[in-house]
């Protein structure tokens, strides 16, 4: 006999993980009292604007029209990540979503453009990518239904650029239209069962208490429930991800929003450029014992497009992970569960990535240990990967001109990280570790873009007749250019399927 059912969910916190968890679990869960407490008095962190393709899944799961969206957001469209100045000063590459070429006799394309490289015959691994080779020149579209099949338009990879305080708006709306209850309050006190150290309820500043079955931590750094209460601990990860604060400011649009988001290395960490329809998102994450606030904040003042929009924001963290995002009858989500700065816009999908597993392993009221285990395993994994190809943009590179980078190009890494890279310097190998965010197309771009170039490749790219390398490689480059040159303007597209009203 199934164990008693889960009835009453309790979020603590809204912003966008809180709304995110609220939506998902109205839509996707039935006959299930869903309440989300949040305080107009404490303020969201709100920078998270940037994201990866996989939050077009979640947003087709709460079937959200996509034109819709975008313009409540006042959004714009991401296919990948520049990165300026990473693996030495004055270069530059795209980290773009999609695909390298395509498989060639059974091996990924990289491998045959490392033999073109060794020839002197290939051009700039960009240029064998439509999202690689689309952004930088402003075109995006979002796919195209009368291209032949296989044609590289036909499912073109992306994201979104996208003001966070507004879609946890949007999501505020679709849930309350669900039947979730937001709750206007200050939690003052968190009560414990006696029994098993479960929680119990919460108590607000007006006194009410709000009782519940599962709690969902959404309440950012200071993981009121998941750490204050349960007493969690965190790993900390600073020896390898050394920045620890950052600050933000909003600017002026001063010209077409580009369909990238710009990551600029500066002398003590990096600056974040996110271009929105009606403005752009700015910040600079960078390392305390590198530099002063008030420098950091004239470095990204010097180094806008337009006039800020604001006075800047300053935010301290430190990067890591709670040693436990489900303890007891507590699963913390977002901010809450852990740190890992917005290098790769994977703050938002790790709130994804947790309401999925959490309604994958949804749990009865006795909060099955097993569940649990399992679901601190995955997190754990999932968090460890992530943390490692953001180790792998500070330690690839060949800058040695401050004391930040000094640092980072020779501190010690994880064994897991030097393992990968170990087999990329051997022959340009990677192979994906199950289920890990990142893919082959990802880390491959990451590491020729910072100048990790492997000593040979794949042995059976020898057998290939040089002719027919060449032609290959033509052929490939040949196609993304004409792709390329079928796509519209970035800002036409907007304009054309989802320009926001206040941005007209």
């Amino acid at each position: 006999m199934n164990e008693a059912r889960l009835e009453n969910i309790v979020i603590v916190g809204g912003g966008t993980a809180g709304w995110m968890a609220a939506a998902a679990l109205a839509q996707l869960t039935h006959r299930m009292s869903i309440q989300l407490i949040e305080s107009e008095d404490i303020g969201t962190v709100g920078v998270g604007e940037a994201t990866v393709p996989h939050l077009r899944a979640f947003n087709d799961t709460l079937r959200i029209d996509e034109a819709e969206f975008v313009r409540a957001v006042r959004g714009t469209f991401k296919l990948g990540i520049q990165f300026v100045d990473w693996g030495s000063i004055g270069s530059r590459y795209i980290h773009g979503f999609g695909s390298i070429g395509h498989d060639y006799r059974g091996l990924p394309f990289h491998q045959f453009w490392l033999r073109l490289h060794a020839l002197g015959r290939a051009q700039e691994l960009g240029e064998y990518s439509l999202n690689t080779a689309a952004a930088p020149r402003g075109k995006f579209m979002s796919g195209a239904s009368d291209v032949p099949a296989g044609s590289p338009l036909s499912q073109v990879a992306y994201a979104y650029h996208f003001d966070a305080g507004l879609y946890a708006q949007f999501l505020r709306r679709y849930a309350e239209a669900r039947g979730v209850r937001r709750i206007e309050g200050e939690i003052v006190d968190v009560s414990l069962r006696d029994t098993d150290g479960f929680i119990e309820s919460v108590t607000l500043k007006s006194g009410a208490r709000i009782a519940g079955e599962l709690f969902i931590d959404c309440s950012g750094f200071r993981g009121l429930l998941i750490e204050q209460a349960l007493k969690s601990g965190y790993e900390d990860w600073t020896h390898w991800l050394p920045c620890d604060r950052a600050v933000a400011v909003a600017s002026e649009k001063t010209s077409a929003a580009t369909p990238f988001t710009r990551s600029t290395a500066r002398a003590a960490g990096w600056q974040w450029r996110i271009p929105l329809q009606h403005r752009t998102g700015n910040g600079y994450v960078y390392s305390s014992s590198c530099v002063s606030d008030d420098s950091a904040a004239a470095t990204l003042l010097g180094q806008l497009d337009g006039r800020a929009l604001g006075e800047p924001r300053f935010l301290r963290f430190t990067a890591g992970r709670r040693r436990q995002v489900w303890r007891r009858n507590c699963v913390a989500l977002g901010l809450a569960s852990g740190f890992l700065e917005p290098l790769e816009s994977t703050s938002i999908y790790l709130i994804q990535s947790g309401i999925a597993r959490l309604i994958q392993m949804l749990p009865g009221r006795n909060m099955s240990p097993e569940l649990q285990r399992r679901y601190n395993a995955e997190a754990q994994f999932e968090m460890e990967r992530i943390r490692d190809f953001l180790i792998l943009h500070y330690h690839a590179t060949q800058r040695r001109d401050s004391e930040f980078w000094k640092y980072c190009g020779t501190m010690s890494i994880p064994e897991t990280l030097a393992e990968v890279i170990g087999l990329f310097r051997d022959s340009g190998r990677f192979y994906r570790n199950a289920e890990e965010m990142f893919a082959l197309t990802s880390w491959v771009q990451v590491m020729i873009g910072q100048h990790l170039l492997p000593r040979g490749h794949h042995p059976m790219v020898d057998a290939l007749p040089e002719a027919e390398l060449i032609q290959l490689g033509e052929s490939v480059r040949g196609v993304v250019a004409a792709c390329v040159a079928a796509m519209p303007e970035h800002e036409q597209f907007i304009a054309r399927c989802c320009r926001a009203p206040a941005a007209a």
